[in-house]
Order: C-alpha cells, then structure tokens, then sequence
C-alpha cells in the first residue's frame, strides 16, 4: 500500500517538476493582525517579504492596512492600502536581432489601492465564497544613475528615468474551505483572474490555517501563477510556497 501511494505521489509530482525546471520559485512570508472594532467593523495590518530567483533573491517588501465593514451576514466590503517596495529588473532587446541591449536593477516603490466585495455562504463544514476586487497600482517617476551595457559589457555611465504611470485591474477569486469538525485546521483551495483589457493571469492556490488559539492562528499554501499575458510587470510562471502568521486582538 505504501509503495503504491508513493508512486501516486510520484506521478503526480512529475509534471511540476517539468513546471519549475522552466519557471521560477520564491517563498512569501507574512504577518498581519486584525482588530474588531464592532460587530460589524474590523481593521488590520500586515507586513509581507517576497523572494525570486530560486528564492534566491528578495523580490519585494510590503506593508498594509485595511478596514472592513460587514453589509449583512454573507457579504462584506472592504478598503486598503499597500505600499510596496520592489527590486526591479528590467532588460531592454534590440529591434534588430532581439539580442539584450541594456539591463537596469533598482529598487523602488509603488502605491496600491484596492476595493473588495465578499459573498461567502456556508454549505455544513464547507464555505464558498467569491471576492470581486478592484486594484489601482501607481509607480512613481524614477531615475537610475546607470544601466549595465551589454555591448560594452560595462556601465553606461547614463542617467534613465523611468516615467510614473498607474494601472488598474479587476481580480476575482473563488474560494472553497472545509472547516474540520473537531479540529483547529482548515484546509482551502482558490483560484484567482487578473482581469486588464484581457486575462492577464491566473493564481491557483491549495493551503491549510492553524488556529492555534483565539488570538493566534499559522498558514501554509503553495501557489501557482500562470502568466498569460503580458501583465507590464515582467512576472514570470511562479512556484510560490507561502507562510503565514495572524493575530487577533
């Protein structure tokens, strides 16, 4: 029975490995807490790290907050507010033979805004629940003192300045989680669109929650993203272990 259940692994994990052979992977790490301020209102905050590269790399910092006000028992809206802090990476091609021409790696910063409605119902142990969210990301103007050449194989000594723009995108997500009679886990699948002028990508996610105490409760998930369009952020297919830490005040 056991070598029969490994090999079901093993043919199961065959084709992510094919996966991440070609795409990247990085861990997400994060700690919120959140506090109810009434029946109806609740506020929270919550600080993330993110890794490329084969993890690698640090990809990006976070911080933000949020206020949500219930609209009845299975709706609810919420606001928030994140301030990102990116290493970015952007190679330039020449029209002629697509060969690299320039490289540019800085760090700098983004603000994001967001709207959200949730519909969740409970079926028994299981809940569904659907987020319609709005998204508005500004990158501000940035200048760089240089850029790599690759002709040269040097710095270029030239100042680049990157002009801000904003973008906005429409993600919805469904979600399915089963709360475990007896226990403190609660295990959740979810997918997820990014909606522009066209599906840019999608997020698939399979995770579990720990509630370890009233106030205190872990998460782990592995995410998948599949790129489908040119998404003006230069993301690749990503392998994505995530962990989570939640307070509760």
């Amino acid at each position: 029975m056991i070598r029969k259940t490994l090999y079901l692994l093993a043919m199961i994990m065959l084709p992510l490995m094919s996966f991440a052979q070609s795409d990247d992977f990085g861990v997400w790490t994060s700690i919120s807490a959140d506090k109810k301020v009434n029946k109806k209102i609740s506020v929270g905050i919550e600080a993330e790290m993110r890794t490329r590269d084969n993890s690698e790399k640090i990809d990006r910092w976070s911080f933000g907050v949020e206020a949500q006000y219930k609209l009845t028992k299975w709706l609810k809206a919420s606001v928030g507010y994140s301030l990102l802090d990116d290493n970015n990476y952007k190679i330039t091609y020449k029209a002629s033979n697509g060969a690299p021409n320039k490289l540019a790696e800085y760090w700098g910063v983004r603000h994001r805004f967001n709207v959200s409605l949730t519909a969740s119902q409970k079926f028994g142990n299981f809940q569904v629940s659907l987020r319609e969210r709005w998204q508005y990301t500004y990158r501000p103007e940035k200048t760089i003192d240089q850029r790599w050449d690759f002709d040269d194989d040097e710095y270029d000594g030239k100042a680049k300045t990157y002009s801000g723009r904003g973008k906005n995108i429409m993600r919805s997500r469904v979600q399915i989680s089963y709360d475990i009679p007896n226990s403190h886990f609660e295990p959740y699948v979810s997918a997820e669109m990014y909606n522009g002028w066209s599906v840019e990508k999608m997020r698939y996610t399979a995770g579990v929650d720990w509630k370890i105490t009233k106030k205190h409760a872990v998460g782990a998930y592995y995410l998948y993203q599949a790129v489908h369009d040119d998404d003006d952020d230069n993301e690749p297919n990503l392998h994505i272990l995530g962990l989570e830490y939640k307070f509760k005040f």
